[in-house]
């Protein structure tokens, strides 16, 4: 089983929490809770898979710093190894929210339209996406590229919402 992954733009990490106390922690993109302007999508990873995209943009290598981003949701801090005795712990089960830090917004929204056929063809070459075919992944580069770029101009992060 995939991990299911949501993009969405956000105020701030006070609205993110806001909605997700209403909805237990469900994706904010879902049905009537869709309170945020956001990307759908399965198994893009903010650290590895969309780092990698922010790879081709910026033509560097990968690294697990690319993305900088911050927890959001489960609420209270990220406890140690083991979680409260007798509970589960949110932050083993999830759902979880990261912040995703501002350089990663503007390096997605910073993407010339006529360089989404290149970045993307930089990016399905990463091991995490093997057999995936360019004009296929374009759409998704083009979504997360129009998100960035709504986000910067409303003055708004980044955030993914990630399930098991």
């Amino acid at each position: 089983m995939g991990v299911l992954t949501d993009y969405f733009r956000a105020p701030g990490a006070d609205a993110v929490r806001q909605v997700l106390e209403r909805t237990e922690g469900g994706s904010p993109l879902v049905g009537r809770r869709s309170v945020f302007d956001g990307v759908p999508s399965k198994g893009l990873d903010p650290g590895v898979v969309l780092g990698q995209l922010i790879a081709a943009i910026r033509e560097v290598p990968w690294g697990v710093d690319l993305v900088g981003d911050t927890p959001v949701w489960p609420p209270g801090p990220v406890p140690g190894p083991d979680g409260p005795e007798g509970e589960e712990d949110p932050w083993v089960t999830g759902p979880w929210v990261f912040e995703l830090d501002a350089a990663t917004r503007d390096t997605l929204a910073g993407v010339p339209d006529a360089a989404v056929p290149e970045v993307t063809a930089r990016w399905v070459q990463a091991e995490e996406l093997y057999g995936a075919a360019a004009e296929d992944m374009q759409p998704v580069t083009e979504w997360l590229i129009r998100l960035a770029r709504n986000a910067r101009a409303a003055g708004e992060l980044l955030y993914c919402w990630m399930c098991l």
